[in-house]
């Protein structure tokens, strides 16, 4: 079933009668080739990838819940390149690059908006630091643009410019980044898998490992046993527990990051910005309601529910930003449970156990990476070696000290 501004119209001339459910919901199969465990955004668009690109078959993905019922419908739906360090811009770049022709990939509307991200600077040092942020920034062709006070000023003129505190100097701006919509990202993954042959298995949640003289033979679940030849694990903050049943011990923390809409409003914020002097940010969705968020919850959990004390942090470091923002009223908020890796880097790669794969450790770089993080993980199943743009993200770095220390604002100790 193609999408069309046509079909739209010609259903709506029959009473939407042909439209048909976005993809199967079947019973596990004995045995796949391929099985994803993991069914958000890069589970899902490592099994596209996987089947499209690469041509594979016989692939399956298994989620506990519903499909999109993790992270990927949990987050602030950001979209971006703006990082500095050599392992990381350029797969951040390469997934923008993907997130631009992503809606005409997967014939699926995923409301990719790009409409900027401004990070704001306070103090001259800042400035320098996001001068060479930018510098990195354009080396990598992602682009930006070093905005001074004025021009800022035109631009958001409701920001706290003169706060005695924390005055606003200019900021750094990437024009190509953006938002998306998170759940029509998951969809369109889903959809484009099943559309390649894939099953994607809801309610099917993983116990443990088969494991046979160093390889691995298939996976124990609640719908039964299933054979797979190779197995890739993308469960974002269940990462700890579920590799734990293959016997893998992670450099990895989970940690709760909460997020938060208001009541919805007319267009008042531009794109995406970032307070420089604290930890929020804040973009505008469709809809209307003002999205933002801040730091994570400082203890480990495996809920989706934060606690009071982050919610009076992050409003008041929105207050302190724009205070007009304390007249609007706050719908809803909700928790995601985000894998914190110990330098702010995520991990692609393949474990000790013969055809055993992972990946996590995204920290706040999840959703923006899932297309990139998708395809390179796809690569890396089906040909065994890593893609290049994610030959960084092995797990013998925190061994060898060849860490990519990007600020993940996780769970690295001097980061907190």
């Amino acid at each position: 079933m193609k999408f069309s501004g046509f079909r739209v119209f010609a259903e709506a001339l029959k009473g939407h009668t042909g439209w048909r459910p976005l993809w199967r919901d079947p019973d596990p199969k004995q045995s796949y080739d391929y099985v994803i465990v993991g069914g958000g955004g890069h589970g899902l668009a490592t099994a596209y990838y996987l089947a499209k690109t690469f041509g594979r078959s016989r692939i399956a993905v298994l989620e506990k819940g519903w499909l999109g019922s993790g992270n990927v419908g949990r987050n602030t739906t950001i979209i971006r390149s703006n990082y500095l360090l050599a392992g990381n811009e350029p797969f951040y770049e390469f997934s923008m690059k993907l997130w631009e022709g992503l809606e005409q990939e997967l014939n699926f509307n995923a409301m990719v908006s790009q409409r900027g991200i401004i990070n704001l600077f306070h103090t001259d040092a800042q400035r320098d630091a996001f001068r060479r942020r930018g510098n990195a920034m354009i080396l990598a062709g992602a682009g930006a643009r070093l905005l001074g006070r004025e021009e800022l000023r035109a631009t958001v003129p409701f920001l706290n410019f003169d706060n005695a505190r924390f005055p606003i100097k200019g900021g750094l701006m990437q024009p190509r980044a953006g938002t998306a919509r998170h759940d029509g990202v998951a969809w369109g993954y889903a959809r484009g898998a099943d559309r390649h042959g894939v099953d994607l298995i809801q309610n099917c949640e993983v116990t443990g490992f088969r494991i046979d003289r160093g390889r691995v033979r298939g996976l124990e679940t609640s719908r039964g046993y299933i054979a797979a030849d190779k197995i890739g694990v993308a469960v974002a903050g269940s990462s700890g527990r579920v590799m734990a049943m293959a016997g893998k011990r992670l450099p990895i923390e989970s940690h709760v990051l909460q997020a938060f809409v208001t009541e919805g409003l007319k267009p008042t914020i531009p794109g995406v910005i970032t307070f420089g002097a604290g930890h929020f940010y804040i973009s505008q969705s469709d809809k209307g309601g003002l999205v933002f968020g801040g730091d994570i919850d400082g203890y480990n959990s495996y809920a989706q529910r934060g606690n009071l004390p982050v919610v009076e942090d992050v409003t008041e470091g929105g207050m302190a930003l724009m205070p007009m923002i304390g007249r609007a009223r706050l719908l809803r908020m909700w928790g995601g449970v985000v894998d914190m890796s110990m330098d702010g880097s995520p991990i692609i790669d393949r474990t000790h156990i013969d055809g055993l794969y992972f990946n996590g450790g995204w920290c706040y770089g999840g959703f923006k990476a899932t297309p990139a993080s998708g395809y390179a993980f796809a690569h890396l199943l089906a040909t065994g070696s890593p893609h290049e743009i994610s030959r960084a993200y092995r797990f013998d770095r925190f061994a060898s000290g060849y860490v990519i220390d990007e600020r993940g604002a996780g769970a690295q100790p001097n980061l907190h």
